[in-house]
This record gives C-alpha cells, sequence and structure tokens, in this order.
C-alpha cells in the first residue's frame, strides 16, 4: 500500500434496512409498535469495558471496544429541575441540537448559548445542564445502530479524530469503519473517570457507500429528535456524590468541551 493511501475494509458485513428487510419489519412490527435502539455510554470510574445490551435487553455483554460506522452524530443538552438521581424521570428541558431547548412544562423554546443552566457554575461544580453528544453506529451484520452517549471528558478525542482523520483526509464520518475504545483519565482534582478513543480501522469500499449515506440520512433525518432523553443517556457514576471541586460525576467542567418509524 503507497504512503498515503487509504485502507479499505473490504469484509465488513453491511447490513441495512432495505429491501426485503424493510418490508418484513413493516408487516412483522405493525401494530408492534418499533424497535428499539440500544445505549451504550461511557463507564464511571475509569472503567475500560463497554456493556452492550443483550438480545433480550437485560444481560448485556462486555466489550472493551465498538467498531462500525458512525452514521450520524449531533450534541444534545438536558436540564433536571430536581437534583438528578439517576432515576427514570425525564429532563424539564431538553435539546437535541445544543442550541435550542424545549422545556416540557411550558413548550418555550430557549437559547441554550444564553440559558443560564448551560453555563459553567462559579463554584467550579459543572453546569445544571448535561451537556453529551450521541453518535449512532452501525455495526457489522446488525441493521440497528447502537446510540453511545459521549460526556464532555470524550468530546475532544471525537473532534480531534473526525477533523484530522476523517474530514481531512477527504472523507465523511460515515466513510469509516470507525473503532472505539477506552482509557482510564484523572482529572486535576484526582477524580479517575473513562473518556473514549477513537481510531480509524478503514475505509468503506465504494460499492456500498450508497447505501450507507441512505441510512445516514434516514437516521438524521428521523431520528434526531425522536428518540428522548433519559438517564440512560447520563452516567452520574460513583463519583456523583463526590464534593471535590469541578466533579460533577463524568460532566466534570472541561474547558474546550464543545411515528411511523422502524426504530425508537
Amino acid at each position: 500500500m503507497a504512503k498515503n493511501e487509504i485502507a479499505v475494509v473490504n469484509n465488513f458485513d453491511l447490513v441495512t434496512i432495505s429491501g426485503d428487510l424493510a418490508e418484513a419489519i413493516k408487516e412483522e412490527m405493525d401494530g408492534l409498535g418499533s424497535i428499539a435502539f440500544d445505549k451504550v455510554k461511557i463507564p464511571s470510574g475509569g472503567g475500560l469495558a463497554f456493556e452492550i445490551p443483550g438480545e433480550d435487553g437485560e444481560e448485556g455483554d462486555v466489550e472493551k471496544t465498538i467498531t462500525g460506522i458512525i452514521l450520524d452524530h449531533h450534541p444534545a443538552n438536558a436540564y433536571w429541575e430536581d437534583k438528578f438521581s439517576g432515576g427514570n424521570e425525564q429532563p424539564n428541558c431538553s435539546s437535541f441540537d445544543g442550541k435550542q431547548g424545549l422545556n416540557r412544562d411550558t413548550g418555550e423554546l430557549r437559547s441554550c448559548e444564553d440559558c443560564p443552566n448551560n453555563q459553567f457554575r462559579t463554584d467550579g461544580a459543572g453546569k445544571a445542564c448535561k451537556n453529551v453528544h450521541r453518535c449512532y453506529i452501525l455495526r457489522e451484520g446488525n441493521p440497528v445502530p447502537l446510540i453511545l452517549t459521549l460526556p464532555p471528558t470524550s468530546l475532544k478525542y471525537l473532534r480531534d479524530y473526525l477533523g484530522k482523520r476523517i474530514l481531512m483526509k477527504g472523507m465523511r464520518c460515515y466513510d469509516a469503519v470507525t473503532t472505539i475504545g477506552l482509557k482510564k483519565e484523572e482529572s486535576a482534582e484526582k477524580i479517575t473517570y473513562s473518556r473514549a478513543t477513537f481510531s480509524f480501522t478503514g475505509k468503506i469500499p465504494e460499492a456500498q457507500r450508497t447505501e450507507v449515506i441512505g441510512m445516514a440520512k434516514f437516521i438524521k433525518d428521523n431520528y434526531r429528535k425522536a428518540i428522548g432523553l433519559d438517564d440512560s443517556d447520563y452516567n452520574p457514576g460513583s463519583v456523583a456524590t463526590s464534593s471535590a471541586p469541578g466533579a460533577d460525576g463524568e460532566f466534570m467542567q472541561v474547558s474546550d468541551a464543545p411515528e411511523n418509524l422502524p426504530f425508537v
């Protein structure tokens, strides 16, 4: 392979919702609702493995890495008026683009940039509003994307990966097979946490690109706002109760942290 040649993953088992599978879903799921996306988050306390929900939605598989195509990604914010406890309560205000939030109780739209709940608190305890980034990952042999939720402590690494390894090479996120791992870090307050790592596995073959782009557009157009935010998107973990300055679970202050569907 030439020095500047980009590796191609020719054996990626790509399965998308199309053709016979799309028709089967339409017929078999009629009246039953939608197929749920599985959600995965960065483990707390410096854990180095992801827990992937099992087929029964209960017992999960433990995986050190997640490999697949990042079909889409976007910021998401959520604010709970009462202290977030990790229960199933829905946020009082949420945003699916990190720019404009919707108050669930009043229907009011508010700018996230100007909202006082989205500002770093002077005591160093982070923001009242929780900021994360959702990634929709299509894995081999599985047409249902996996949602990986990244806390602010991982965003710099996603930004660097997409900017330097993907965009500057003339690709988009859905052109690449990406492997996501975990690394243990320690904050200035000596709090151990986990952050994501991203590595380029290879480019998808040109023959698969049209199908992948179609799936990526489908996710972007239909699911950014269709899947609600709840406790499964956030992981206060064991450090949530820490009184150390700058600690708010995995949401510690980070200076440069920036209806008729087959799924729900």
